[in-house]
């Protein structure tokens, strides 16, 4: 089993900036990469970004880019996510996923663990 834990969510105004962190614990060595996916009041669940353990390899929504950085440290097991020039439309909760296969999913039927969420608020 592995446990997410998330956290730094918040209020704040377009164009500002947040870090949402999220711990892990439990059997941390057999996972494979960290996922972060959001969800919208009214709107299906959808891939932010994720990183594989090993060598720290990113994937991102195309809408994230150049916005959003994914990065993790190993030593703590714990993975961010650095978000900046906000949007109201980033408004969501965003959760931590953990995929235990081999390979990097945008899919999150495709994670094994999922934490909490934690709820981002961009004001316009």
């Amino acid at each position: 089993q592995v446990q997410l834990v998330e956290s730094g969510g918040g209020l704040v105004q377009a164009g500002g900036s947040l870090r949402l962190s999220c711990a892990a614990s439990g059997r941390t060595f057999s996972s494979y990469a960290m996922a972060w996916f959001r969800q919208a009041p009214g709107k299906e669940r959808e891939f932010v970004a994720a990183i594989r353990w090993s060598d720290g390899y990113t994937y991102y929504l195309d809408s994230v880019k150049g916005r959003f950085t994914i990065s993790r440290d190993n030593a703590k097991n714990t993975v961010y996510l650095q978000m900046n020039s906000l949007k109201p439309e980033d408004t969501a909760v965003y959760y931590c996923a953990d995929r235990l296969r081999v390979g990097v999913s945008l899919t999150d039927q495709e994670y094994d663990y999922w934490g909490q969420g934690t709820q981002v608020t961009v004001s316009s």
